[in-house]
């Protein structure tokens, strides 16, 4: 990408911030933002809902270009690494599924955003000792199965730091999304932690440097983490908090969302109670259940394709690979555990699903499962 489309696309997330999914309909539609910008006095009759408020923000792009000329200078000093949606062997695979996934993204570090597991752990910020030792244990467990999944989290107090902790202890990858920009770190107890990290995973956000700490760029981050990750898994959360707004975002993503039980009069986890009672999450116990669940577990032990598959006849390649998936696997896969197996997005794996089961070739198991019907 060309400095000059750079600078137009900061510009354009700066003019319309918080409104991701119309910056990525304007980008897909023009095919770049400097066309976004070339054009921004006739986009009232190119859109038919174009309101006079995106007018006047797409306008404020001219006053913003000295601003991102000068953000640009400040990410090549600082060795910024820089993700455009539009490069596709950089930009998080899993996150450019989701529709209102940011234009650009900023990161410090050694991550890479595509390898085959990635696990975003979330949880309160005031969180117990019960909270801190079952995360542990958790990264732990993931550590000792499945080898070199990423842990991905918002750098917090509580549950955040502590996922990103235990996983520099196991010798995983973790990344911490950031609410502001990487010219920062927030809370600054936490800045020993973010430099550890960078050795091992990194930093990531979609803020540039001297962006303002707000709360409403905390529940916007929240779309990132859930949005990055194969699952979300809440570990302890009160009946409100941010890591709620996450499984929800997560669900909306269809990424699968874990926690753990608490007892009925621990208000720390009624909001992990919740998610259950409501279905809105699968209760786990530990990393054992979560891997089987995810059907990582089963991969890795998994033998070839079984012939069995061949009593389907002209199946076509996608769902070739699908069955090869669900083969030999008891009690199904989850859509994201098909999506991890197959490589193939959420958005192109759901309608073959649907005909697939319509079918006969699979049928779904509570809890949304896929499984093989022989």
């Amino acid at each position: 990408m060309t400095d000059q489309e750079l600078i137009y696309t900061m510009a354009l997330t700066m003019a319309l911030r918080q409104q991701s999914k119309h910056q990525r309909t304007l980008l897909d539609t023009l095919g770049s933002a400097t066309a976004v910008y070339e054009s921004r006095h006739e986009l009232g009759r190119m859109f038919e809902h174009f309101s006079e408020r995106m007018a006047e923000s797409l306008d404020n792009m001219e006053n913003l270009l000295p601003q991102c000329e000068k953000e640009l200078t400040y990410v090549r000093d600082h060795r910024v690494r820089i993700l455009a949606l539009q490069d596709e062997d950089v930009y998080p695979a899993r996150l450019k599924q989701c529709e209102d996934a940011p234009l650009l993204l900023y990161n410090l570090g050694s991550a890479d955003f595509n390898v085959p597991h990635i696990i975003s752990i979330v949880g309160t910020r005031r969180c117990s000792e019960i909270g801190r030792d079952l995360c542990e244990q958790l990264v732990k467990g993931i550590a000792e199965k499945v080898p070199g999944t990423m842990i991905v989290s918002g750098l917090a107090y509580g549950i955040d730091v502590a996922a990103h902790r235990a996983a520099l202890m196991h010798g995983l990858p973790t990344v911490g999304v950031l609410a502001h920009g990487l010219d920062e770190i927030y809370p600054r107890t936490h800045r020993q932690t973010a430099i550890d990290m960078l050795k091992a995973g990194g930093l990531l956000t979609e803020f540039t440097s001297h962006t303002p700490i707000d709360r409403i760029n905390f529940l916007q981050r929240n779309r990132i983490v859930a949005g990055l990750a194969d699952a979300v898994v809440i570990v302890e959360s009160p009946a409100r908090g941010g890591s709620l707004n996450t499984a929800r975002l997560a669900s909306d993503y269809h990424r699968d969302v874990f926690t753990f039980p608490g007892r009925p009069s621990d208000l720390s986890f009624e909001g992990c109670n919740l998610l259950v009672r409501k279905n809105s999450a699968t209760l786990i116990t530990s990393a054992t259940d979560l891997l089987t669940d995810l059907g990582w577990e089963t991969r890795a032990k998994q033998s070839p394709v079984d012939p069995q598959t061949t009593l389907f006849a002209s199946l076509s390649a996608d769902e070739q690979a699908v069955v090869d998936a669900l083969t030999g696997v008891d009690g199904g896969l989850s859509l994201s555990a098909i999506t991890s197996i197959t490589g193939k997005p959420v958005h192109q794996l759901m309608p073959l699903m649907l005909a697939m089961e319509m079918k006969g070739i699979i049928k779904v198991l509570p809890g949304n499962r896929y499984h093989l019907k022989m």
